[in-house]
């Protein structure tokens, strides 16, 4: 019998401030310049700590454009967001849950993912949880690779000034 849900959890430790980093990670309009994975992110609809948005990934070879709507609710106070896919696509659903914790070396910013595959996707649990992993790790790093560089940046404006 197949498990109710898949589950990953991968995190890493950005090297910035709190507010940069919450900022940056949650400016998802600008998302395509944060990810390597994003073509587009269009805005859909903003509700106070809600944004409905729809994500686009670049094409694959066969030029097919894999696309969906999601929902995060912010939650700056409690340093967490939880979102979710309004268009599932292959996933029967999808729960997306972000924490952020102030640390000594930075920011540890924690995605877990909740999901099953519908039966008709073309993977199942445990290849998307292959998938998520690898790509996680990938995204992650260019994520703090991206905002430590923007926290220098704006470090090294402050000394010129």
């Amino acid at each position: 019998m197949k498990p109710a849900a898949a589950r990953t959890e991968n995190s890493i430790v950005i090297d910035a401030p709190f507010s940069m980093v919450w900022h940056m990670t949650n400016d998802v309009a600008n998302w395509p310049n944060l990810f390597s994975e994003y073509a587009s992110a269009e805005i859909l609809h903003r509700d106070g700590n809600t944004v409905r948005f729809r994500l686009a990934l670049h094409p694959e070879d066969d030029g097919k454009v894999w696309s969906w709507v999601s929902e995060r609710i912010t939650d700056r106070e409690n340093k967490s967001v939880t979102a979710y896919r309004v268009e599932p696509g292959p996933f029967a659903f999808m729960n997306i849950h972000w924490t952020y914790r102030e640390t000594e070396g930075g920011v540890e910013m924690r995605w877990v993912q909740e999901f099953h595959m519908k039966r008709e996707a073309p993977v199942d649990d445990a290849a998307m949880v292959e998938r998520i992993n690898k790509n996680s790790k990938i995204q992650l790093a260019l994520i703090k690779e991206r905002v430590e560089a923007a926290a220098r940046n704006r470090a090294g404006a402050a000394v010129a000034r």
